[in-house]
């Protein structure tokens, strides 16, 4: 997400360090790398004007304070632009009380849009609102299907009638039954098409007229650029909707259309869809996406995922763990389940400042070595994951846990020593001890799948745990190695 635009504006600013003011001529350099990096991105051409023309005011109209260098200023200008063009702050959704709130659903086909009714709909049933689907596309072959089985996964009722019923009259049969069974929230999923078309926004007014909806989202693909800001235009001037949901976000490396569609429609971003789950599906907040794309990450949004995943007793268990030293391969193998349900990795990491330079062929090396681990880790005996020292002092078990896995006994042996540091580290910084570089802390644990750096480093393990090594006097723990 935004990959490209995010190294075009790191590589703007870097013409500004080292300068000892903002001037004409500098910012001239930085702004026409930044205009460039917009236009690659698919922005709108008019919106790209005005931002340009909005940041070199702001940029040489401010007197740079001392001890703030020319190049943070930039970004801060910048930063606080981009916020603006992107509409300022999050617009909720308009929540109706003592009757069901109606949000219409529309786009063109293709969109995702019955995707992101199942995606919104495990939304608000998250925040505690009791929510009815109902399927109004009759043309799209398995439309009506699709939205069962979504609703089926996500334990959300879906009301649908007959192919034959005009969609007008399904989406107000579907007012009366939510009125009636006390839903908080109705979405109608309608029909799209191809391209705007007469028919299709007659009948989006039809249904319009029908229902009175409190929202009428737009969802649109991110994928196709500056088009998806006309396209949210045309619907709002001849359906006039209240929100945009900006789908396949996560795959789209320019993000043109989130920069352009509240200024050329005039419509907030509502929702964006960052992946193919159910779950994918965020609040806009203008100011965190800002940050995203100066690479200066999103940490609210990561925690907001983390307190949806982690309850806070086994939080306070884990930091006890952690403490004292206790945290064995059962927990790390909760962690890395817990890491999966918020998310891919890359994505995740791309939240963290400072993170958003690691190159995606480490970030794949990171994952398969993370399936390598989690191999290794289910071929343990519940004994051996509660307890590594096991495995330190006996090589037969690690031998066995290499073969039950797939892998060498290097590798394993290198598993266990990472772990060990990994471990370690953990305690230190559980305990507010002097780290040095935090960041440093998994790099043995994403090494290329070679592993070459563990060889050899259990090799007095392995002569003391031989059938014909004599005993030791006194057993080594998994910390002594």
């Amino acid at each position: 997400m935004f990959d490209q635009l995010s190294a075009s504006f790191e590589d703007a600013v870097k013409g500004l360090r080292g300068q000892a003011t903002i001037s004409d001529t500098n910012v001239d350099n930085a702004l026409r790398q930044v205009r460039r990096a917009l236009l690659e991105a698919d922005v709108s051409l008019s919106v790209v004007k005005k931002f340009i023309e909005e940041v070199r005011r702001k940029a040489i109209g401010t007197e740079v304070v001392r001890g703030i260098k020319p190049d943070q200023k930039f970004i801060q200008v910048v930063y606080e632009q981009l916020v603006k063009l992107m509409g300022t702050e999050n617009t909720p959704l308009i929540r109706n009380n003592g009757k069901p709130t109606v949000i219409l659903m529309a786009g063109l086909q293709g969109a995702g849009k019955t995707t992101a009714s199942a995606k919104l709909a495990l939304y608000l049933k998250s925040q505690g609102a009791k929510v009815l689907m109902v399927a109004a596309d009759i043309y799209r072959p398995a439309a009506i299907d699709q939205l069962h089985v979504l609703g089926k996964q996500i334990d959300v009722e879906v009301f649908s009638i007959s192919k034959d019923v005009q969609p007008e009259e399904i989406a107000a049969a579907s007012i009366q039954k939510g009125c009636e069974e006390g839903f908080d929230c109705i979405i109608i999923d309608t029909a799209g098409r191809l391209q705007i078309d007469t028919a299709m926004m007659e009948e989006m007014v039809r249904i319009k007229s029908a229902v009175s909806p409190d929202e009428i989202l737009l969802v649109v693909d991110s994928m196709i650029g500056q088009e998806a800001a006309e396209i949210t235009r045309t619907f709002h001037e001849q359906v006039g909707i209240t929100g945009a949901i900006l789908t396949k976000l996560d795959g789209d490396a320019r993000g043109g259309a989130a920069l352009s569609i509240r200024k050329v429609s005039g419509a907030p971003i509502k929702f964006i869809g960052v992946g193919e789950k159910v779950e994918a599906l965020q609040p806009f907040h203008p100011e965190r996406m800002a940050s995203r794309i100066l690479g200066m990450g999103d940490v609210l949004t990561l925690v907001e995922k983390a307190q949806k995943e982690v309850e806070l007793a086994d939080v306070e268990q884990m930091q006890k763990k952690l403490q004292e030293a206790s945290f064995d391969f059962s927990d790390f193998l909760q962690q890395m389940r817990l890491i999966k349900s918020m998310g891919s990795l890359g994505g995740l990491m791309k939240m963290i400042p400072g993170m958003n330079k690691i190159d995606s062929t480490m970030i794949k090396q990171g994952e398969a070595q993370l399936k390598r681990i989690e191999a290794m880790i289910g071929s343990m005996t519940p004994q051996e994951r509660q307890n590594p020292e096991l495995l330190a002092s006996q090589p037969r078990r690690r031998g066995r846990i290499a073969q039950g896995s797939g892998h060498t006994q290097n590798e394993v042996d290198k598993m266990l020593v990472d772990f060990q540091k990994m471990r370690g580290f953990m305690q230190q910084m559980t305990r507010g001890n002097n780290l040095g570089n935090p960041l440093s802390m998994g790099n043995n644990m994403f090494n290329s799948p070679g592993m070459s750096s563990g060889k050899g480093i259990l090799k007095q393990s392995n002569a003391r745990g031989g059938r014909n090594s004599k005993p030791s006097k006194k057993k080594k723990g998994f910390g002594q190695l």
